[in-house]
């Protein structure tokens, strides 16, 4: 072989090693470089393909339990969650409501989410396009309406005041189990007070008297009957026992104390409850009828200052124009000033006597007192044409 085609066959033998070396040198880089990305693309693919599968699966939770009924529907549904209603209660409401696929789904939601203690009772209006979790808010957040409210009694209000007071206020829808309540008393013979005033004879409401005026801070679905025994709780509290001593030491019961009281209350402005109360003891001590103008007006309804004849001879228990001693029961729920002016009355006029008294002018609310039956004539006299035309200008003429 010459030397020419030694060298070419040599060339081309190195060319072939050349070439199998980067071949083999090249696949054990591509190796290596798989083996170390290899791992992390399989963990990437797991991933992705669990998602996917939770992702499809949540897809079909959601529209199959937690979407909207039907989307289309925007009518508004009443909806009520009463106080103390558990989560299971609730969802299987709203199940049967229409507005929810799954009661049991909806209460695992509230569970997962921490919602079963935050749902608060109240009215609300929902939707069937609403999904399971905005209803769930919704009942989470509440109805947007108060919980509880103030009230005020007013001293000198009557039962039936209370009442048309409380329907006014959206407290009540009627006032017909209110009254009921406080007319016949007997629910609440508990109450020491009560009870010993029980059954109520010839009084108009058993509980007139002892609803004691007040601000009070109430639940807006309160009941007729916690109302009611919200208010004697709140008398008997109010009552201390010094004041039942007082009454036993003036020779009076605490059901007396009270029927006193409510007259001084719609007698006299309060800076003279204690000279009226004055006036009603001495009358009451010299066996004298208590002629309170107000204890016929309660029975009659007439709100005139310059009551007629016709006016003082209703018959009835509660005229004290015609029957002595006290009336039938109280004719308003006196405030504690009242209370105390008939347990305390005025000394000054307890000693000089005074028995009478009348209004002057009817828009200051100022009395005149007068010792013998002469002064207080001459009194009425001079300020009836003032009553008369108050009256008047109200339209209380008849």
């Amino acid at each position: 072989m010459s030397l020419a085609k030694k060298v070419k066959k040599k060339s081309i033998r190195q060319v072939e090693q050349d070439l199998h070396r980067e071949r083999q040198y090249g696949f054990f880089w591509y190796a290596w470089l798989w083996k170390l990305i290899r791992g992390g693309l399989i963990f990437v693919c797991a991933f992705v393909i669990v998602c996917g599968l939770v992702y499809t699966s949540w897809l079909h939770i959601q529209n199959a339990y937690l979407a909207a009924v039907d989307p289309t529907d925007h009518t508004d549904i009443s909806f009520t969650v009463s106080s103390g209603s558990s989560l299971s209660t609730v969802a299987r409401n709203l199940e049967n409501a229409g507005l929810i696929h799954s009661h049991t789904v909806f209460k695992y939601l509230g569970d997962f989410v921490g919602s079963s203690q935050r749902i608060q009772s109240g009215s609300y209006v929902l939707r069937k396009d609403m999904s399971s979790l905005e209803i769930l808010s919704q009942l989470q957040s509440g109805d947007g309406r108060p919980k509880t409210m103030n009230i005020t009694v007013i001293p000198g209000w009557t039962v039936e005041d209370i009442a048309a007071y409380l329907v006014r206020n959206r407290v009540l829808s009627s006032d017909t189990e209110f009254l009921s309540l406080c007319r016949d008393g007997e629910s609440y013979a508990g109450f020491e007070m009560i009870g010993q005033i029980l059954p109520r004879g010839d009084r108009r409401y058993a509980l007139e008297g002892y609803l004691s005026p007040n601000t009070y801070e109430i639940y807006t679905d309160t009941t007729p009957d916690a109302l009611i025994r919200r208010l004697l709780t709140q008398t008997s509290a109010v009552f201390l026992s010094s004041y039942d001593e007082r009454a036993s030491e003036i020779g009076l019961s605490v059901d007396d104390v009270f029927i006193l009281a409510s007259m001084i209350e719609k007698e006299a402005k309060t800076g003279d409850f204690s000279k009226v109360s004055a006036v009603f003891h001495n009358r009451l001590r010299m066996n004298m009828s208590l002629d309170s103008d107000a204890t016929v007006k309660y029975i009659s309804g007439s709100e005139k200052m310059a009551l007629s004849n016709s006016d003082l001879n209703v018959d009835s228990a509660y005229n004290t124009y015609l029957h002595k001693g006290f009336p039938a029961g109280p004719i308003c729920n006196p405030s504690m000033d009242a209370i105390v002016a008939a347990l305390y009355p005025d000394e000054e006029y307890l000693a000089l006597n005074y028995l009478y008294f009348c209004s002057t002018d009817p828009s200051s609310g100022n009395l005149h007192f007068s010792r013998t039956l002469e002064e207080h004539n001459a009194a009425v006299a001079m300020y009836r044409p003032l009553w008369e035309e108050y009256d008047k200008s109200r339209g209380l003429t008849k």
